[in-house]
């Protein structure tokens, strides 16, 4: 189990500082404003976070706008920045990864539990979604979804904030 549930909608996001695949920190507050997709997942370059992370790079230029206002997508994984640089590089993300060795923002957003391999368990990142609103709260949250559902999802959630 997690140590703490997932923020629920209406919920203030909870803050992260993590440092991103060039080794700059990284806060919330550095995107205050603006609508956030926040996707965690497991490890990088491994198939289903690759799918994952590739679907959420093709998204980015159908939900870009001009300005400081438009939405950012981050992803998250328990990887050290010199291996998110290196999945970046090879697949041409274009966007933060910030690195969570400690799941400290992972446990923060309910996201590091238990799971289940060849009967095994142990604990590690549930692949998870969060649309944080300009206003800074979470506008909607899907856990446990799957690599295909990520853009998917919070590309409708995203065009429901504009309603």
């Amino acid at each position: 189990m997690s140590a703490t549930s997932p923020p629920a909608v209406g919920d203030p996001a909870p803050p992260f500082d993590r440092l991103d695949q060039h080794g700059e920190r990284r806060t919330l507050a550095d995107f205050a404003g603006r609508p956030v997709l926040v996707y965690f997942y497991p490890k990088a370059d491994t198939p289903g976070c690759t799918t994952q992370s590739c679907l959420m790079r093709d998204l980015a230029p159908t939900i870009e706008t001009p300005g400081a206002e438009g939405p950012v997508i981050i992803g998250v994984s328990p990887d050290a920045p010199e291996k998110q640089k290196k999945f970046d590089d090879k697949y041409s993300l274009g966007f933060p990864l910030l690195s969570d060795p400690d799941h400290a923002m992972a446990e923060a957003y309910g996201v590091w539990g238990e799971k289940k391999l060849y009967g095994k368990a142990y604990m590690g990142i549930v692949r998870s979604a969060f649309l944080i609103g300009p206003d800074g709260a979470i506008a909607a949250a899907f856990p446990k979804i799957s690599p295909k559902d990520t853009p998917v999802k919070l590309a409708k959630a995203l065009a429901g904030l504009a309603t």
